[in-house]
């Protein structure tokens, strides 16, 4: 075992007598040990119960026979942390997420490792260091939050955090009072869980179910339920059967199941920050997976389900419906059926088990919401590396738009402008120096989409970016342009009143410039000036790559 290194031969001695003082027994030398790394905090409401499902998950690591071991990670609530400068340090956590990982787990020579984890960053990190460390691994998440609930005109309505940024909006506008905003407020998040519409968490604990690192039920058994300590105790049993078999994550995670995460990313609409993540993984895992080749699955792949915030539905929903494997069913012949899971079975194997249970909430690859899927990347001379929509969430109207560029130098000026209606329809606006180098780390911008939203206007107005996108955002939002603004992409040449040209069908994003005029104009650009000068975000701007390789530090 991984873990002889620390409790085997007299030299080891030392190392016993703190183990002893952990509680550990005799009894405890013959048997694995296994890390359970813990993202635990009460800052998140996505995490505030994971001490429980921890106690869940450690009660089955000893029902198989192993010692649990368990150690903590950092996290970020994307929502507390948006449209200030808290947000800058979102995305970069990412990668603290993964180093602190790895770290902890080498250091203590763990034999496996089970990662509990729920919000936007911190499953994509942990992936990244299961990955990159290639020691037995399975994931199992605290699960998605429950819709809130509101009354509006005697009616009872489901709302969710999306809903209340855009509320805003509205209460900007003068449509609602901010006593109105503020019983919005009260309700919409009802208790712990990752924020419950299609937004990029619970997208990515999805995804870790389509990639084959978690058992069923992980995206979406709702956090307060008991089903979740159940499934939390039975992935603690399961880790003991991965390690017997040692199946490795790159056993698992590799060209096959990265195309079956996309595919069913794709069925769902899921948040464009999924690309981002999902690049970021395939790389620690030795895979090289162009981004043009979702625009090939998402042609292939039909959009089944609606989730808020492009429909009314919410996890909870999708779990009464039989939940992800029950979609991957539907598309099962689009899938690579092959691919290994955590579970010992074959993805064509275990999604055979798992039916569709609500024809509303899952539509049938016959009638599906649309015949292509919810991603799209775009490629164009504002976008030579690409840049992603969640196609899903962009009104008719949108889908093909010319207008006038309103070009902005942060989300700060965005925001202002946005809020004072300095803009009109048919208006592209431009967010730059936002990208992972030029925020640093690449802010989401739920606050100016929102706002848009609230106000109506997501169906007349575009907005591109370098930066990203929260999942709960819809509307004609365009982001990830990559190169960005600070590594002199052509993002950084637009002018107010250039005319932008989006064509989601076409998967094109150009602007009406001949290549001469563009590369006129970045040769005048001065060299780009560090926005932060010290600390974690200098290091991390100097370190990261473009959005295109999904912004992890460069090698």
């Amino acid at each position: 075992m991984r873990s002889d290194v620390v409790k085997r031969g007299p030299e080891r001695a030392p190392h016993r007598s703190l183990l002893y003082a952990l509680g550990c027994t005799e009894g405890d030398w013959d048997r694995p040990f296994i890390g359970v790394i813990n993202s635990y905090n009460h800052i998140i409401p996505g995490h505030m119960h994971l001490d429980s499902v921890s106690k869940a998950v450690q009660q089955g690591i000893r029902s198989g026979g192993g010692v649990p071991f368990e150690a903590n990670t950092i996290g970020v609530c994307d929502g507390i942390a948006m449209n200030h400068p808290g947000m800058k340090y979102s995305l970069p956590s990412r990668e603290l997420i993964a180093d602190s990982a790895e770290v902890v787990a080498q250091a203590h020579a763990f034999d496996a490792l089970v990662f509990i984890c729920s919000c936007d960053k911190i499953v994509p990190g942990m992936l990244m260091a299961a990955a990159r460390m290639n020691i037995p691994s399975i994931f199992v998440s605290g699960g998605p939050m429950m819709a809130g609930h509101v009354m509006v005109d005697n009616e009872c309505r489901t709302i969710d955090l999306s809903n209340l940024f855009e509320a805003v909006g509205r209460t900007v506008r003068g449509d609602m009072s901010e006593e109105q905003l503020e019983e919005m407020a009260r309700v919409a998040c009802p208790g712990c869980g990752s924020c419950s519409g299609m937004f990029t968490a619970n997208t990515m604990n999805c995804m870790t179910e389509a990639l084959g690192m978690a058992l069923a039920g992980n995206g979406t058994i709702p956090g307060t339920y008991g089903q979740r300590l159940d499934l939390a105790f039975r992935t603690g049993e399961q880790i003991m059967k991965v390690l017997e078999q040692d199946l490795k994550p790159r056993d698992i995670i590799n060209e096959q199941s990265i195309y079956n995460a996309f595919a069913v990313d794709v069925a769902l609409g899921g948040s464009t920050n999924s690309v981002l993540h999902l690049t970021a993984i395939a790389h620690e895992a030795g895979v090289h997976y162009p981004l043009s080749w979702l625009n090939e699955i998402s042609q292939s792949v039909p959009h089944l389900c609606r989730m808020s915030p492009a429909g009314h539905h919410h996890l909870e929903d999708l779990n009464t419906a039989g939940g992800i494997h029950a979609v991957m069913n539907e598309i099962s012949s689009h899938l690579n059926a092959d691919a290994s899971t955590v579970s010992g079975k074959s993805v064509g194997k275990l999604v055979r088990d798992f039916s569709v249970k609500d024809r509303d909430v899952i539509r049938s690859v016959s009638a599906p919401y649309e015949a292509t899927g919810g991603l799209s990347m775009l490629f164009g001379n504002v976008a030579p590396e690409g840049a992603v929509v969640k196609s899903a969430a962009v009104s008719s109207e949108m889908m093909l738009h010319e207008g006038p560029a309103r070009v902005f130098d942060s989300e700060e000026l965005a925001t202002e402008a946005i809020m004072q209606g300095a803009f009109k329809s048919g208006d592209v606006i431009v967010i730059r120096n936002e990208g992972p180098r030029g925020g640093p780390g690449m802010r989401e911008m739920l606050t100016p989409t929102s706002l848009l939203s609230g106000m109506g206007m997501d169906k007349a107005v575009a907005l591109i970016t370098d930066g990203r996108f929260s999942g709960a955002t819809r509307g004609a939002a365009i982001g990830h342009v990559s190169p960005e603004a600070a590594a002199r992409g052509p993002i950084a040449v637009l002018r107010d009143g250039d005319t932008m040209r989006i064509d989601i069908p076409a998967h094109k994003l150009d602007v009406a410039l001949s290549d001469d005029e563009i590369g006129r104009r970045l040769a005048e650009l001065p060299p780009f000036e560090p926005r932060v000068t010290s600390g974690y975000l200098k290091r991390y701007a100097e370190k990261v790559t473009s959005a295109s390789s999904g912004a992890v530090f460069a090698d």
